[in-house]
């Protein structure tokens, strides 16, 4: 709760900071580099079936994702997501920390937004 009421704060800061300060929508929707969509889509393919639908269905996903979650949250939850792969006492910080758990739950809820909006 206090996380997204920095969030809120944040963005509501950025808009009264005017257009200079404020990345506009367009910007935020286009900060996903190329790679990282088509990752995602084959990825996606991978698990839903290689056909014309689904590559559109999969690239519609990682649309809405990209419209929801900064590139560098999605980064950041991508990275805690493959090091709570990893065995080991050490990398299970990122399997218990508040931080680490937010940030993949940040991601889960845009892909299953995504999951209604696309499938």
């Amino acid at each position: 709760m206090r996380a997204r009421l920095l969030t809120v704060l944040t963005v509501l800061l950025a808009c009264a900071s005017g257009p200079a300060g404020a990345q506009s929508a367009a910007d935020r929707y286009n900060d996903y580099p190329t790679e990282a969509r088509a990752d995602y889509v084959f990825g996606c393919m991978a698990t839903n079936g290689r056909s014309k639908d689904v590559l559109r269905r999969c690239s519609c996903s990682i649309d809405v994702i990209a419209s929801i979650v900064p590139y560098d949250k999605y980064v950041e939850a991508e990275t805690v997501l493959s090091l709570q792969q990893v065995g080991g006492e050490r990398m299970s910080i990122f399997r218990t920390t508040a931080m680490a758990k937010e940030l993949v739950a940040t991601v889960r809820r845009a892909q299953a937004e995504a999951d209604i909006l696309c499938f």
